[in-house]
């Protein structure tokens, strides 16, 4: 092995800054031993090659990728000891230690940005305190640096006389809680720099503005029925004592914070009128505050090592905090059971995704645009199909094409619940727009036919072609499974046997019409409609529904009934050049039939209230009735379909007319 090789520093980061590699590993064990508690232990040439696996992660990447939740659990789930982790922790410290006179300016600010993203928040959740605060204020030197000197030189320009303020505070306290007997002890903090400037930031002011740059923390030592009681009865001494902000209380003694946060807030004006934050809690409180999840769990009695990264650091925090050799040794080199991978885009980004994803779950976690296009992808510069699984750090290119298209065989594919139900979302709706073309293409060809679209006929040819259900009908066109050119001829012949057959629903009875013409095969025949027309039986057309006025010609069936057609039905071309023998010729009578079903078309603007403007004609004319309406929009336009009873074709024209006056109204039509 080389040099390299068998070193768990960063070569290249000490060759940057100009620093001795072997000297900057010295200093990382001695860190380790001391403020970490890793004591003999020696890296396998498996730990080295992790250390530099894990470490080429963070190279590169955007500080708003650092920051993330994500990419620090995938650190910890890439490094498989623990230790690894520790000693990135530790190298970090050395290297913001020894870089504070460097010349390589743009290293110095890559590596704080590392330690304020990655490594604080990391030494944080070990309890590693000191160390975390202390890369936060070196990130903070480096990377602000007016700001980090303006806030220093205020803290030593007033740190006599805010330790003379701190004692006057708090001796009238004292007295009050020795007379109740309490057991309890005092602390005194001072913010950090780094928190310091945070405070700045979010409140928009200078260092003069930020009163709480000091807290009070009252620890009390109660047995624990009595914490609640006893944290509400000091601070009731207090606020006695002094004035208090109300809108500066903080309960999470009723309602602890969701990480088992439990203290009892309150900023009150001291001498000077000058504001201060006193924070009352118990022992087991602080311990909890301090040492965060593992101390929650000591009391709670919950097993650390089982819950994720967050439980996995808790239970090493926990061992650091007890120095139990052995517990610290199972903890540190026990992976950690891995339940998510994380994968980056090309551009930087980090998405965690369930253990066994593949490149399609990938694909649809980003958009579901991009899953149901995709059609592979590329890892680490190899072409992969859509069914490889993925493994954390890996940076995943999803290949898509404007000619793929979602399956249902997808599922077996991906491992997560959202692209299932994405997939299935999609699949769903590609058949809805499948079958709306299928319809739109046999409607578009029976039409071009000169035929009216039958919903009767449609019904009757979906179940003639074998299916139950027209979703699965239109599927099968979209799918070619039917062809759409053979459907229309079989439309075709079904429309031609209806208007053959006798009709079978009731037809008015032959009582009530008078016939002046004799035998049908004569040239000069004319039936003459009226109410008293014998003889025949006798129907309207469904096909084009004549209404009194019309110019009409009678059909003959085969059954010896007469269908009424008007001369511009759609259908009228083809019967009389089909079956010119049957055809004869109709008139009607002086006086008006009864009233007639007609169906008219509109198309318009979709305006708000245009189809009650509509409705509204209709119901004030008494002559006219509504049975039926039904709208489509699409594209900012509306497709109406209305069913009236009409005694003659004035009332009807009449109608036509005064719908079409309606605004936003386009055109009308029978």
């Amino acid at each position: 092995m080389t040099e390299q090789q068998n070193t768990f520093i960063d070569m290249a980061a000490a060759e940057a800054f100009g620093l001795d590699a072997a000297a900057i590993e010295a200093q990382i064990r001695t860190l380790a031993k001391e403020a970490i508690g890793l004591h003999d232990w020696q890296p396998t040439q498996e730990a080295i090659a992790a250390f530099q696996r894990v470490y080429a992660l963070v190279a590169g990447r955007g500080e708003e990728t650092l920051k993330t939740d994500n990419f620090r659990n995938l650190l910890v789930s890439q490094a498989g000891d623990m230790r690894i982790i520790l000693l990135l922790i530790a190298q970090c410290v050395v290297l913001m230690r020894s870089v504070k006179d460097t010349a390589a300016v743009a290293e110095q600010h890559r590596l704080a940005t590392e330690a304020a993203s990655i490594y604080a928040p990391l030494a944080h959740k070990l309890g590693l305190y000191q160390l975390k605060s202390e890369l936060e204020d070196l990130s903070l030197k480096y990377l602000e640096h007016d700001a980090y000197y303006l806030i220093k030189s205020s803290l030593n320009a007033t740190k006599a006389t805010r330790e003379a303020y701190i004692e006057a505070f708090i001796a009238p306290i004292r007295h009050m809680l020795d007379e109740e007997g309490l057991t309890y002890h005092i602390k005194g903090r001072t913010k950090s720099i780094h928190s310091i400037w945070q405070k700045m930031k979010k409140q928009k002011c200078g260092f003069e503005g930020v009163y709480d740059l000091f807290a009070i923390r009252i620890i009390l030592d109660v047995p624990l029925k009595q914490e609640k009681a006893q944290c509400w009865k000091v601070f009731s001494l207090i606020t006695a004592e002094y004035e208090s902000n109300v809108k500066r209380l903080r309960d999470w003694l009723t309602v602890p914070k969701p990480n088992g946060y439990e203290s009892l807030h309150i900023t009150v004006k001291g001498p000077e009128d000058k504001w201060v934050e006193v924070q009352i809690r118990t022992e087991r409180m602080d311990d909890i505050a301090e040492h965060g999840l593992a101390a929650h769990w000591r009391y709670k009695g919950v097993k650390a090592t089982n819950g994720g990264v967050d439980a996995w650091l808790a239970g090493i925090r926990a061992a650091l905090e007890t120095n139990d050799e052995h517990l610290l040794t199972d903890s540190l080199s026990s992976g950690l059971q891995q339940n998510d991978v994380y994968i980056f885009t090309p551009r930087g980004d980090l998405f965690r995704l369930p253990t066994g994803a593949t490149v399609l779950d990938f694909a649809y976690h980003i958009h579901t645009a991009v899953g149901s296009k995709c059609v592979g992808a590329v890892i680490n510069g190899r072409n992969v199909s859509l069914r490889t699984p993925l493994e954390s750090g890996q940076t995943v290119e999803i290949k898509t094409s404007n000619t793929q298209r979602p399956k249902l065989e997808w599922l077996s594919i991906v491992v997560s619940p959202q692209a299932k139900a994405k997939i299935r979302a999609a699949v769903k709706e590609l058949e809805t727009k499948d079958g709306e073309f299928a319809r739109e293409l046999l409607e578009r060809k029976i039409k071009n036919r000169k035929l009216e679209w039958d919903e009767t006929i449609i019904n009757h040819l979906i179940h003639k072609s074998g299916y139950k259900e027209a979703t699965e009908f239109y599927k099968a066109i979209a799918m070619e499974d039917l062809d759409a050119g053979e459907l229309v001829e079989h439309y075709v012949e079904l429309a031609n046997e209806e208007r053959d057959e006798t009709p079978k629903n009731v037809i008015r009875s032959a009582d009530e019409f008078v016939q002046t013409a004799v035998p049908f095969a004569a040239e000069d025949d004319i039936i003459t409609i009226d109410r008293q027309l014998k003889g025949i039986d006798f129907q309207m057309a469904h096909c084009c529904s004549p209404v009194y006025g019309d110019k009409v010609f009678g059909f003959v069936t085969r059954g010896g009934g007469i269908k009424i057609h008007r001369d511009t039905c759609p259908n009228a071309e083809a019967l009389k050049k089909r079956f010119p023998y049957r055809i004869v010729k109709a008139q009607w009578a002086g006086n008006k039939g009864e009233t007639t079903e007609v169906t008219l078309h509109i198309t318009g603007q979709d305006d708000l209230g245009i189809v009650n403007n509509v409705t509204s004609i209709l119901s004030k004319d008494e002559h006219v009735m509504l049975r039926s309406i039904s709208i489509d929009t699409s594209d900012g336009l509306f497709f109406g379909t209305l069913t009236i009873l009409t005694e003659d074709t004035t009332r009807l024209s009449t109608i036509i007319k005064k719908i079409r006056t309606v605004p936003g109204v386009k055109a009308v039509s029978r």
